[in-house]
């Protein structure tokens, strides 16, 4: 039964959010921007109130299963569906196995199971976008911070399974958004 309530929430984050409402402007949103299907990449390519639908939608795809399964099965299978959500999204079945990077969907998860670090997580990001406009950058500095942030909120030592190796996937899916950063080619979020 749990096996199969981890592959619907790998199904479930397999749901490319981005993709599908840029398909109702007509617009493929990998085609545009960074190519992603995030909700950065939907917020510069169709708009603010585009990407936070993205957003929304992609934090739900982690927060409403692991909330769910913590709820019936308890934490050490709610983690392991955590997991699976943001192996979903990243690696998405119905995209051939292309994906975001991860952000939302590990912050739904950390809402759902310890949400005072994603408030904490969610200032350290505010304040990276507002210092440097680079969204990549908040939110590879807000992934890393989540295992500090974790450990001061004494979190149980079970949440560790997804505190530390999800942000890891954080990064490495940055990886083409560090090399950018590197040659000074990242785009800037504009405020005006």
């Amino acid at each position: 039964m749990q096996v199969l309530l981890l592959l619907g929430s790998y199904l479930i984050g397999s749901i490319p959010c981005g993709y599908l409402v840029g398909r109702k402007y007509r617009v493929d949103i990998r085609r545009y921007g960074s190519g992603n299907i995030g909700a950065t990449n939907a917020f510069r390519v169709l708009g603010p109130r585009v990407g936070l639908l993205v957003l929304l939608c992609d934090a739900a795809k982690g927060f409403f299963p692991v909330l769910i399964i913590n709820h019936f099965f308890g934490p050490a299978w709610a983690v392991m569906a955590g997991l699976a959500t943001m192996a979903g999204h990243n690696w998405s079945l119905f995209l051939g196995f292309r994906g975001g990077r991860g952000v939302a969907t590990g912050a739904g998860v950390v809402l759902a199971l310890m949400p005072g670090v994603v408030a904490v997580a969610l200032v350290i990001w505010l304040a990276v976008v507002l210092i440097t406009g680079y969204v990549s950058l908040a939110s590879i500095f807000a992934a890393l911070f989540v295992p500090l942030i974790a450990f001061f909120f004494k979190v149980p030592p079970l949440y560790y399974l997804f505190a530390i190796p999800a942000p890891l996937i954080v990064v490495y899916r940055h990886l083409p958004n560090i090399r950018r950063l590197q040659k000074g080619t990242e785009p800037r979020i504009r405020f005006r």
